[in-house]
């Protein structure tokens, strides 16, 4: 079970924004190999959601996007565990955390993520149902997917 914190831009301290930008690039640029600007300028936006480890790490990491920002609804994004954590719930743990969090934050409102193709199940669990067609998103096919508002 991780102690999460869920805070907006301007209220990271620098330590934990380092974090998280270490944990997205290790996986996102380092072992998916994905080259692309992480810094998009949605972050100062966002609301983020850090997952601490008991030994005080970071295991995982979500933003979530207010509407207009990167959709026309709400959105969460940069989705990632540590690789050390896959297989233990900690990626089940961060989507429902997020999907709370989002609606708290927006409620009525549906949810649209880009997710990878693979994890279109994963994302279905959360009620999550695939719209328009597979497109390529660094070198990564991905689909866009929305949920319904929280009831």
């Amino acid at each position: 079970m991780m102690e999460w914190h869920w805070l907006p831009f301007q209220e990271l301290s620098t330590v934990q924004l380092y974090a998280a930008m270490q944990l997205r690039q290790r996986v996102f640029v380092l072992e998916q190999t994905c080259v692309f600007q992480d810094a998009d300028g949605v972050d100062l936006y966002s609301w983020h959601g850090l997952g601490y480890l008991p030994n005080g790490e970071l295991g995982a990491y979500a933003r979530i996007v207010p509407p207009g920002k990167a959709f026309h609804l709400p959105s969460i994004g940069r989705v990632v565990t540590a690789p050390e954590l896959r297989g233990k719930s900690a990626g089940h743990e961060l989507m429902r955390q997020a999907m709370a969090q989002t609606a708290r934050l927006f409620p009525g409102h549906e949810v649209k993520i880009g997710a990878q193709a693979h994890l279109q199940r994963f994302y279905g669990s959360f009620g999550f149902q695939p719209v328009g067609e597979l497109y390529d998103e660094d070198g990564i096919s991905h689909i866009h997917m929305i949920a319904p508002a929280a009831q």
